[in-house]
């Protein structure tokens, strides 16, 4: 049974800054691209930043130049560096991994981080 646990979401002032981690427990052989998504009180969930196996990076465009993805493999760890974080950014943040195991490859979810930007 694969299990993603993320940590480090919180309550932060305006242009603060927080660092979220999320990793990937069980039978895992390898992982492909891993994830950063958040939902707000309302709206869609939406893609933060992805990172591939080889490490190449996506943002959307509301984050570029504030967050930063990253990932160790060994560790079966992405995180998620906040910087200049704005009242917009507040909401739940979701890791998601696609992993291979012994018998398919499918995506994982994490049950997700509460990250509170206060004005």
């Amino acid at each position: 049974q694969v299990q993603l646990v993320e940590s480090g979401g919180g309550l932060v002032q305006a242009g603060g800054s927080l660092r979220l981690s999320c990793s990937a427990s069980g039978t895992i052989f390898s992982i492909n691209a891993m994830a950063w998504h958040r939902q707000a009180p309302g709206k869609q969930r939406e893609l933060v930043a992805s990172i591939t196996r080889g490490g190449n990076t996506n943002y959307a465009d509301s984050v570029k130049g504030r967050f930063t993805i990253s990932r160790d493999g060994a560790k079966n760890a992405v995180y998620l560096e906040l910087n200049s974080l704005k009242p917009e950014d507040t909401a739940v943040y979701y890791c998601a991994a696609d992993i291979i195991g012994p018998s398919s490859t499918r995506a994982y979810w994490g049950q997700g981080t509460q990250v509170t930007v206060s004005s």
